[in-house]
C-alpha cells in the first residue's frame, strides 16, 4: 500500500513538473526529436535538470518521495522495507533477503541520480521569451458582481490549490 501511494505521489508530481513548464523553452536537440513530446512532457531524467531553480517546493516534494521509494529512515518506505525484510528473515529465506537488499541498493543508484539531476545540475529551461513580459488581467465574480480585479506575470502562475494539498497528503 505505501508502495503504491508513493509511486502515485511520484507520477502526479512529475505530471505537474511537466506541465509547470509549459512556459518554458529549452533549445536542446535532444528534446525536439522526442516522438511524443506534445502528449508526454516529462519523459527523460534529463528533461528535469535543475528543476529545483525552477520550483524548490515541487523538487523538494519529488525528493522526499525518492527518498522514500529507496527507503531512508524516517520516511514511510524504510519501515515497509524494514517490516518486508524483517519478516522474510523471520521465515529463513536468507537468500532472498540477500537478493532483496542488492536490488534496493541498486535500484538507490537510479533514483539518487534522479536527485541529482534536480538539485546539482543547472537547468537548461528558459522563460519563453514570447510570453515573459505578458501581463495577465483577470476578474472575480460572485454572482456576475465584480469583486476583483487582477494583474499578473507568468511568473504568479502556480499550481492549482487540490493538486497543491494532494501532493502535499500523499508525501
Amino acid at each position: 500500500m505505501q508502495y503504491s501511494i508513493t509511486n502515485l505521489n511520484a507520477f502526479i508530481i512529475l505530471i505537474s513538473i511537466g506541465f509547470s513548464l509549459y512556459y518554458y523553452v529549452n533549445a536542446s536537440d535532444e528534446y525536439k526529436e522526442l516522438e511524443d513530446k506534445n502528449n508526454s512532457p516529462i519523459q527523460l531524467i534529463s528533461q528535469i535538470r535543475g528543476y529545483f531553480y525552477i520550483n524548490p517546493v515541487l523538487a523538494l516534494s519529488l525528493a522526499i518521495t525518492i527518498f522514500s521509494l529507496v527507503g531512508i529512515p524516517p520516511l514511510m518506505g524504510f519501515f515497509a522495507k524494514q517490516m518486508v525484510l524483517s519478516a522474510a528473515l523471520d521465515s529463513g529465506y536468507i537468500f532472498l533477503t540477500l537478493i532483496a537488499i542488492l536490488t534496493s541498493v541498486i535500484s538507490a543508484v537510479y533514483y539518487l541520480n534522479i536527485i541529482k539531476e534536480v538539485f546539482f545540475e543547472k537547468t537548461e529551461y528558459k522563460l519563453n521569451e514570447e510570453v515573459k513580459d505578458l501581463i495577465f488581467h483577470a476578474n472575480i465574480t460572485k454572482k456576475s458582481v465584480l469583486v476583483e480585479k487582477l494583474t499578473f506575470k507568468i511568473q504568479d502562475v502556480v499550481l492549482s490549490s487540490s493538486l497543491t494539498i494532494t501532493i502535499s497528503i500523499l508525501t
